[in-house]
């Protein structure tokens, strides 16, 4: 067992759950990334949330966060319906795969510097898996440092390693990789990522999937702040 910290914490948050899923049968294991074999952009998030793909079985769905975000990609083309509820509830994405840094819900939404490297590997064999892959969105701090690192150990390294920021961008090897803040309750409701923002880093996700050529390799454009 790699991650028996974020083991304990998945079941438990499947043995005790709040009273709203009171009857619903939890995954409990760790959630695998989904959309598009054929994507030309990845969407990467922290974990599973204890209550949403740890409960569903599917990264950002049945939680607040994926409602903001499948609500973006929807009205951008990329998600055959603006909501997801659970599997098998019929979503499709179409040019996009959703992922995470870590597959197992951690508490306090905190995976630890050892859980994040043992998780690593499957990031980066996801990047090599997805074939057509030209653009990577991190959603948030921890998936901006932990899809450098993943590129890092695929030989793609950048020193130094340029810092997080909204709709920051830099070219790695063949990608370039995006950054927005995450859509958690804690930046939604606040107002410090609102839906336009979110769809303008979508929209630009877009745009340089069909031309790498926009920007310089190695080039860092600056974000509208970290986080």
């Amino acid at each position: 067992m790699r991650c028996p910290r974020l083991v304990r914490w998945r079941e438990e948050a499947a043995r005790r759950p709040p009273a709203r899923f009171a009857d619903h049968s939890y995954w409990a294991r760790p959630v695998p990334g989904f959309g598009d074999d054929q994507a030309r952009i990845l969407v990467v998030g922290l974990a599973p949330a204890a209550h949403g793909g740890n409960r569903t079985g599917r990264i950002f769905t049945g939680d607040r966060s994926g409602d903001f975000l499948f609500a973006v990609l929807h009205r951008a083309g990329f998600a055959n319906q603006p909501t997801s509820l659970r599997l098998g509830d019929g979503l499709r994405l179409t040019d996009v795969y959703i992922t995470a840094v870590n597959h197992c819900a951690p508490p306090a939404n905190r995976p630890t510097p050892a859980e994040r490297d043992n998780c690593l590997p499957y990031l980066a064999a996801e990047l090599v898996a997805l074939a057509r892959l030209r653009v990577i969105v991190c959603l948030g701090a921890f998936a901006w440092d932990g899809v450098l690192r993943a590129l890092a150990a695929k030989g793609h390294k950048l020193r130094p390693r340029p810092r997080f920021g909204h709709q920051r961008e830099v070219h790695v090897g063949p990608y370039l990789v995006l950054g927005s803040f995450h859509p958690s309750q804690q930046n939604t409701f606040t107002g410090r990522l609102t839906a336009r923002m979110l769809s303008d880093v979508i929209e630009r996700s877009r745009t340089v999937a069909s031309d790498l050529t926009i920007v310089e390799p190695g080039a860092v454009r600056r974000g509208a702040g970290e986080g």
